[in-house]
Formats: structure tokens, C-alpha cells, sequence
């Protein structure tokens, strides 16, 4: 009987999906931190130069894990 318990329980967790409010508050903090990229941007802001520089490092890098340890992981990822 416990062997069943178990299973349902894993076939429970399984289905669950999480749910995200979207409140007035996460809408007003996603739209300053957006308003505040393009106003750097606007002025020239050497802080936003280097948001850009280091984000495309990180592209870079990422890109190059992916391709070494892929081919690695992609059974894992079928599984």
C-alpha cells in the first residue's frame, strides 16, 4: 500500500504547475527597471555600456558550454 501512496504522489507533483500573479506591484517594478535601461541608454550612460558589453560575454559563454557539454546531456534531457 505504501509502494502506491508513493507513486500517486510523485504523479501528483508531476502535474503541478506553478502560477504567477501579475499585481500592480511587479507591473510597476518591471516597467522602472525597463524605463531605467532605456534612460541609460538615452544619455549615453557608461554603466549601461557595460550591461551590454558583459551581456554579450555571457551569451558567449553559455554558448560555448552548450556546445561542449550538449551532446553530453541530451539523453539526460530526453529522459
Amino acid at each position: 500500500m505504501k509502494l502506491i501512496d508513493k507513486y500517486l504522489d510523485q504523479i501528483d507533483e508531476s502535474k503541478r504547475t506553478t502560477i504567477t500573479k501579475v499585481t500592480r506591484q511587479t507591473k510597476i517594478k518591471k516597467a522602472t527597471g525597463q524605463l531605467a535601461t532605456i534612460k541609460g541608454k538615452k544619455l549615453n550612460d557608461p554603466m549601461y555600456k557595460q550591461m551590454l558589453y558583459y551581456r554579450e560575454k555571457y551569451y558567449h559563454y553559455r554558448d560555448m558550454l552548450h556546445k561542449k557539454y550538449g551532446p553530453r546531456v541530451r539523453a539526460q534531457a530526453r529522459r
